[in-house]
């Protein structure tokens, strides 16, 4: 993306200041977006959509499509598409990954721990954001 973001502030023929200035984000954040260090946030593109209606998000985003959505002219950017998953790689989110092995498979090794010792908890230590915590016994 940091490259199509390059193509269109050379089409606009604006810097990168500029465009931090425009959409109203730090100038560094612009910076590192195109040398590539950090990536764009939701944020970010909302408002580049919003100071920038004619550019398409979806060739900003993804590099399918023209750069303009509407009848502007410039030059047909070269394709950087993101290609989908193969269907048979396809599926729900919540699908599991892995299968999970035929119980017959699995081996326990108990020869780290003797089946007599038994592990009792001796403390828990709870960690606040504020920095402070608490131990209980």
């Amino acid at each position: 993306m940091n490259r199509r973001l390059q193509q269109f502030l050379a089409a606009e023929n604006i810097s990168q200041s500029q465009f931090a200035d425009t959409i109203g984000v730090a100038r560094a954040s612009i910076s590192h977006i195109l040398a590539g260090r950090n990536k764009p946030g939701f944020d970010f593109i909302e408002r580049t959509a919003r100071h920038y209606p004619d550019l398409n998000l979806d060739w900003l985003i993804t590099g399918r499509g023209k750069m303009y959505s509407s009848a502007k002219s410039t030059p047909e950017a070269p394709a950087d598409p993101i290609s989908p998953l193969p269907p048979q790689t396809q599926g729900s989110l919540f699908d599991d990954p892995l299968p999970t092995p035929p119980a017959s498979t699995i081996h326990i090794d108990n020869r780290t721990q003797s089946p007599t010792t038994q592990r009792t908890i001796s403390k828990i230590i709870i960690f606040y954001t504020d920095g402070s915590f608490q131990e209980l016994p």
